[in-house]
């Protein structure tokens, strides 16, 4: 798809006019008319402001001309997985999983690689063959190439250091001791919890990233131990495969 046309659908899937569209990017309806028969495109601003207004990408605004990954771990990115800086903008130099809320979450290349073998090994890759591809792979991507000038000196690793230590001293029956913490997509772990009234509750916001575990439980059974946390909370939850008969166990305040 062309500028034009993308413009013109988004607009259109979200019920607004061309006078509606150009009052929220602070332009004139003849410029949104001229977006949408291509006699011109928006300038970068706008584009940023078109972008932030319909929660797509620059580049998709743009029809697609690059094949954006995450300058971290690699991963091909598509709008619905694209990080956001402090501001609520995109940014589309990452994924969700490795900059989250304009933090970078991964300061250690070996334990990025460990937790994407898990989810790269399969039918077409073995878990060796998974770790040689990113040991080759990840010093070519921008963000290990200037990692001294981009890392935060360690900070974000001693507040996950913190945050396990607040956990583990919990004392929870039968969950293990908490080691690591990944970042995770509020919408892949976004449980709904029944309350004693008989309603069921989120706690989560699906586009937020957050810091979380799953836990095999030391006395064994079908159950798993789930742990999310960040800076307001923690919540620990237990369920069966696939989040089904989810239970919260505990959430707490920080």
């Amino acid at each position: 798809m062309n500028t034009k046309d993308v413009i013109y659908e988004l607009r259109t899937k979200n019920g607004l006019s061309q006078d509606d569209l150009a009052e929220k990017v602070f332009v004139t309806r003849q410029a949104v008319s001229r977006w949408e028969t291509g006699e011109t495109v928006p300038n970068t601003e706008t584009l940023k402001l078109l972008s932030t207004l319909f929660g797509v990408s620059i580049n998709t605004l743009l029809g697609s001309p690059q094949n954006l990954r995450c300058q971290c771990c690699g991963m091909p990115l598509e709008d619905e997985i694209i990080s956001r800086n402090k501001d609520g903008s995109l940014n589309e130099d990452y994924c969700k999983w490795c900059f989250a809320d304009g933090t970078y979450t991964y300061s250690n290349m070996d334990d990025l690689i460990e937790v994407c073998v898990k989810n790269m090994a399969g039918e077409n890759f073995t878990e060796e063959q998974a770790r040689s591809y990113m040991k080759q792979m990840l010093p070519t991507l921008d963000y290990w190439k200037r990692y001294d000038e981009l890392s935060d000196n360690g900070e974000f690793d001693e507040f996950k250091k913190q945050l396990i230590d607040e956990i583990n001293s919990l004392g929870i029956e039968g969950m293990p001791e908490v080691r690591s913490l990944n970042a995770l997509v509020g919408a892949y772990v976004n449980l709904e919890y029944p309350l004693a009234n008989g309603t069921k509750v989120k706690f989560l916001d699906d586009g937020t990233t957050y810091l979380g575990t799953q836990l095999e439980p030391e006395f064994g059974g079908e159950r798993c131990f789930g742990v999310l946390a960040n800076m307001d909370f923690i919540l620990v939850c237990t369920y069966e495969a696939q989040g089904r008969n989810s239970e919260l166990l505990l959430y707490k305040k920080r």
